[in-house]
């Protein structure tokens, strides 16, 4: 594995025997699932994620993409963008038999893990509707981005190099997005119920959550 040459390189013996063992998604996700959520305003390479134990979602999607390519699969990632009361939140995808999944990390727990039995990444992509929400139940879903393939930006050596990781999220602002709701469609939308929150924030960290602004109807 090419692609993985300085990463071998640069990582401990039991870091080199965890990635071994990171052999299916659900691998992959599970070590996400152990490790730290991070709040800080700074990108992770995977490396660092690894020697970390901490990352935020667009960390956890750039390390679950490298393991997912470790086992075969292209390093893909895509990105849910919301309306402006919430953040982001990036996917690491994957195909098993033609059917999309995801893998991510995530301070929402309805926003992590999907088996692959969406047939379409538009189907992917709206199972996660329901459970994205602000911390107020504002359902914050407007668009995503076409699947961006993280080997064009091997160059830049992504996957042990921190200080190269804004070209990722800047060709993530560039690219083709699709919005799934229509503006009707966003009009009428309820708030999460009480118990759907605090199920999506269960073992969530406080400082890692964005704060939105209170509002009386959903915003566009």
């Amino acid at each position: 594995m090419k692609h993985f040459t300085e990463f071998d390189k640069l990582v401990t013996r039991s870091e080199a025997q965890l990635v071994a063992g990171l052999t299916t998604p659900s691998r992959i996700q599970s070590f996400l699932d152990s490790i730290e959520y991070s709040e800080e305003e700074r990108y992770r390479c995977p490396l660092t994620v690894l020697r970390d134990r901490k990352g935020h979602c667009f960390d956890g999607a750039l390390f679950a993409a490298a393991m997912l390519r470790r086992i075969g699969h292209p390093p893909l990632i895509t990105d849910i963008i919301p309306n402006d009361n919430d953040d982001d939140h990036l996917l690491a995808l994957y195909k098993v038999r033609g059917h999309w999944g995801a893998v991510a990390k995530s301070n929402y727990s309805g926003l992590r893990y999907r088996e692959p039995v969406y047939r379409t990444l538009r189907e992917l992509i709206l199972s996660y509707f329901e459970d994205f929400f602000n911390a107020i139940g504002e359902k914050t879903m407007r668009a995503y981005t076409r699947p961006l393939n993280l080997a064009a930006f091997d160059r830049l050596r992504w996957m042990t190099n921190d200080d190269t990781l804004d070209a990722i999220g800047e060709r993530l602002d560039e690219i083709q997005k699709f919005k799934p709701l229509t503006a009707a469609m966003i009009r009428n939308l309820s708030f999460a119920d009480q118990r759907s929150v605090q199920a999506g924030l269960l073992g969530a960290k406080a400082a890692g959550l964005f704060k939105p602004t209170k509002r009386s109807r959903q915003s566009s």
